[in-house]
C-alpha cells in the first residue's frame, strides 16, 4: 500500500471540513452536485479512512503496484452512487483491484465507512470528475474492465450534451483498457440504452460481445443496484452492453 500522504478533498468552513469533489475547470459536465445531507458517520469517514482509500486527481497517474501493494487485474467504475454494489464486487472478487470514481460526497463517505468496517483492501476511490481522472490518473492499457452503471440519462434534449457516453469519453475508456478488456454499460432507460448502443457501435476499437447492435445478458459479476430495483418497480427494463477492446 502506498505510504504517500493523501490530502482530503474539500474545504474548511464554519462546519469544519466539508468534502467536495475535485475537477478541472470546464464548460460542460456530465453531472450536477445534488444536495444531500451527509450523516456524521459519512463525514467522519473522510477523516478516518481517506488516507487508506482515497486518491486525488491532482496527484497525477496512479502507481497501481505501489498503491495496492501487488500486481492484479484492475476494474474501474464511474458513478458508484452509494457504493454498495462496488463494495460487494470488491469483496466477491478479491483477486482484482477496484478503483471507483464518484462526485457525490455522501456516497463516497458511505463507501469509505463501509469498506473500512469490512476490512476491504482491494478498493480505492476518487471523488472527482471522471473525465479528468481518466485523462490524468489511470494508466493506459491498465484496466481489464470498465463499468458504467445507470448514469444520469439527461432526458431533455437540450441537456443531452451532458450525457457521459460521448465519443471522447468512449475513447478515453478505450485508452485505459487492456486489449481484450471489457467496457460494461447498463441503464434502465430505453432511450439512453439506444444512445449507448449507437455510440459504442460507432466507436473505433471495440467489438460487441453479443453481436452487432445486440444487448447482452446481465453478467454474473454485476450485482443488482438500487437504480435497477427502482427501475423494476417503475416497470422499466434494464439493458446491459458488453464491448471488448480489440
Amino acid at each position: 500500500m502506498s505510504t504517500a500522504i493523501k490530502r482530503l478533498p474539500g474545504v474548511e468552513d464554519e462546519q469544519g471540513f466539508t468534502p467536495r469533489p475535485e475537477f478541472k475547470k470546464k464548460s460542460i459536465r456530465s453531472y450536477v452536485i445534488r444536495a444531500g445531507r451527509m450523516t456524521p458517520a459519512q463525514r467522519n469517514a473522510f477523516e478516518r479512512n481517506w488516507a487508506t482509500y482515497g486518491l486525488s486527481l491532482f496527484d497525477g497517474p496512479v502507481d497501481l503496484v505501489a498503491e495496492f501493494g501487488r500486481s492484479a487485474p484492475l476494474v474501474v467504475e464511474v458513478g458508484f452512487g452509494m457504493g454498495d454494489s462496488l463494495l460487494a464486487q470488491a469483496q466477491a472478487e478479491p483477486d482484482k483491484d477496484f478503483i471507483g470514481i464518484e462526485v457525490h460526497p455522501p456516497g463516497v463517505g458511505r463507501l469509505l465507512n463501509n469498506a473500512a468496517d469490512a476490512g476491504v483492501t482491494n478498493l480505492r476511490v476518487f471523488m472527482a470528475d471522471a473525465n479528468d481522472v481518466l485523462a490524468d490518473c489511470i494508466p493506459a492499457n491498465s484496466a481489464c474492465r470498465f463499468q458504467l452503471y445507470f448514469p444520469d440519462p439527461w432526458h431533455k434534449k437540450k441537456h443531452q450534451k451532458r450525457r457521459i457516453v460521448q465519443p471522447a469519453f468512449v475513447e478515453a475508456v478505450r485508452h485505459i483498457l487492456l486489449p481484450g478488456g471489457v467496457f460494461h454499460l447498463a441503464t434502465d432507460w430505453e432511450h439512453y440504452a439506444d444512445h449507448m448502443m449507437e455510440a459504442m457501435s460507432l466507436a473505433p476499437g471495440f467489438g460487441n460481445q453479443a453481436g452487432e447492435y445486440l444487448f447482452a445478458e446481465k453478467p454474473d459479476f454485476r450485482p443488482n443496484t438500487k437504480f435497477e430495483r427502482r427501475g423494476e418497480k417503475l416497470g422499466h427494463g434494464v439493458w446491459d452492453l458488453l464491448f471488448t477492446k480489440k
